[in-house]
């Protein structure tokens, strides 16, 4: 799940360097597209803010299924440890 996220940021990312590029390209370059850089470099931004979050939530979600296999281990190895020092009957 978390890797999705990863690829999104990435995406995100990309885009946002792209789109702060596009503010050094003189207008003549650019037909049809919006010749403001302001503009540019606002989306530019957006974009990266957006890559940042997409980044922290992979991250996040990357840790807590860590955590959920790790208690998991735990839980089986307790649970065998359990059963190993259980007398017989």
């Amino acid at each position: 799940m978390s890797r999705n996220f990863y690829i999104l940021a990435a995406a995100l990312g990309f885009f946002a360097l792209l789109s702060a590029a596009m503010t050094m390209i003189p207008s003549s370059f650019q037909p049809g597209l919006p010749a403001n850089g302001s503009l540019w470099r606002t989306v530019a931004l957006l974009m990266l803010l957006a890559g940042l979050a997409c980044a922290f939530i992979g991250v996040m979600s990357n840790l807590f299924e860590q955590v959920d296999r790790r208690s998991e281990e735990q839980r089986q190895a307790a649970r065998q440890k359990r059963k190993d020092t259980r007398p017989p009957d």
